[in-house]
């Protein structure tokens, strides 16, 4: 993450910035050199292509610009080193049979501890002659075979050989570039905790100790002084003028009062100025029901200005629930919003009615400018006048990859389920921000889910990439992930 950005910007910039990645290209002598050779410019095109940067030794430094022998494993792991703040993960792709020892020798060498995913090039039947034929099928299950002894997580292609230049291979980069977006990702975040936990969410508790653990940071600030540095703002401040004109831009405010506008708009600058201070990539904001009775405004507008921005914001303090935001965003590069399972979908088994009351960023609603109204739940009992900032929209109809982490501290470990399902246009009316939602055996994932005490919260994002949280989480963070298929 490059210091010199405006931290509101430091989620964005690690989620769009492109992906780097060590290449090694394989080789054995006494298949034919020429495949390597020809193997290393197709996969180097194939990853510009891509928008996908390549750290690689010189073609000159090696034979054929591939990697065989002690020397040349040596001089990969070596340039590899010299690049490891840039490398995000390792490409190994063997155009011939390859040698084993050293892949496995570059990998342990250059000890970056990042995913690998390991390519063989396929055979033409047709060219099976000793000046042509690859082995590469055969060399694989060599390479993986070392890398498993020598402990190396790995990940596989979608199909044992694949051509570098057809769509599959394009379809596995783009995974595989998930999931090295996710593991960076989850291995520098810095989490910001604005408030206490609400009196009656037991449900949000985390250990904080298991996220430092995980390499995960979490700062804090209590609300008073949040309210201290907001009554030093005056209204013609430059920053407080930008950020209402923003927030006008935004939603619709007719019928907001003046004075509530203001006052999130000053929110808004002393949210701005933590984030930017504490170099935050998501946060997590008490709002029940402090906000409301001492400030008179629910953030929920402000967070999702900042969720639509690619810095995720969760509500009630659910930390743990602003790194799932977090982890989702950084697989697909669209905002992610956090709702509750929150009601059945009549008689269908499958269906349920995900809510906030909301917070959700405006992208992902059916409307481009979404309503901005006051916070129906709560005004009951603080007045209509103090819970105006709600955003309200439909969850526009897509697929998309549902998250949950939670930390188990009975047993000492990060924990996390994950599936698929999509967003209908099923008939429902109620207030807020929500959808319809079917998602296969879902009686089956409501019971783990109960079974395993994990919270009514669950993270949302209209994307297909599951499969790259549970590779990421499983595999390279070691976090216990059951994905729901």
């Amino acid at each position: 993450m490059n210091a010199t950005l405006p931290m509101s910007q430091a989620a964005a910039t690690l989620t769009e910035r492109p992906v780097t990645l060590g290449v090694i290209v394989g080789n054995r002598g006494f298949f034919p050199a020429h495949l390597a050779q020809s193997g290393r410019e197709q996969v180097l095109d194939v990853l510009k292509t891509a928008g996908i940067h390549a750290i690689i030794p010189a073609a000159a430094d090696s034979n054929v610009g591939a990697i065989e022998s002690l020397g040349e494993a040596r001089l990969c792991a070596d340039v590899f080193r010299q690049h490891q703040d840039q490398i995000d993960g390792v490409l190994v792709t063997l155009p011939n049979f390859g040698d084993e020892r050293a892949i496995a020798n570059t990998l342990r060498w250059a000890n970056l501890d990042v995913p690998v995913l390991i390519h063989a090039f396929p055979d033409a039947a047709t060219r099976m002659g000793i000046t042509d034929r690859r082995d590469s099928f055969c060399g694989k299950m060599s390479a993986c075979n070392n890398l498993r002894q020598y402990g190396i997580s790995y990940s596989l292609t979608s199909l044992h050989t694949m051509d570098p230049a057809g769509p599959a291979f394009r379809a596995d980069l783009e995974q595989f570039a998930a999931i090295c977006r996710v593991v960076r990702g989850m291995r520098t975040a810095r989490l910001g905790m604005m408030g206490a936990r609400p009196e009656a969410f037991k449900t949000v508790r985390f250990s904080e100790k298991l996220l430092d653990q995980a390499g995960i940071s979490v700062e804090t600030l209590d609300l008073s002084e949040v309210f201290g540095r907001v009554e030093r703002l005056g209204d013609a401040d430059s920053a407080v003028e930008a950020r209402l004109d923003g927030i006008r831009a935004y939603a619709r405010t007719e019928g907001v009062p003046e004075l509530s506008l203001m006052r999130m708009a000053k929110f808004g600058v002393v949210l701005d100025g933590w984030m930017a201070d504490n170099q935050l990539d998501a946060t997590a904001i008490q709002c029940w029901t402090s906000m409301e009775e001492y400030f008179g405004v629910v953030p929920c507008t402000l967070m999702s200005m900042s969720s639509n921005s690619l810095n995720p914001s969760a509500c009630e303090t659910d930390i743990v629930g602003a790194l799932a935001m977090l982890a989702l965003q950084l697989a697909s590069g669209k905002p992610s919003a956090l709702v509750d399972w929150n009601n059945n979908y009549g008689e269908d088994p499958d269906k349920a009615v995900v809510f906030h009351c909301s917070n959700l960023p405006k992208d992902v609603f059916t409307d481009d400018i979404p309503v901005m109204d006051y916070q129906e739940i709560i005004a009951g009992s603080v007045g209509v006048e103090n819970t105006y900032g709600t955003i309200y929209g439909r969850i526009s109809d897509s697929p998309f990859t549902y998250l949950r982490i939670s930390t188990d501290d009975f047993s000492g470990r990060i924990v996390a389920y994950a599936g698929e399902g999509e967003f209908t246009n099923d008939p429902v009316h109620t207030f807020g921000g929500y959808g319809v939602a079917r998602v296969p055996r879902f009686q089956d994932l409501l019971a783990y889910i109960c079974e395993n005490g994990y919270e009514h919260h669950v993270t949302v994002n209209q994307s297909r990439v599951s499969g790259a949280i549970d590779e990421a989480f499983n595999k390279y963070l070691g976090w216990s992930t059951y994905l729901h298929e």
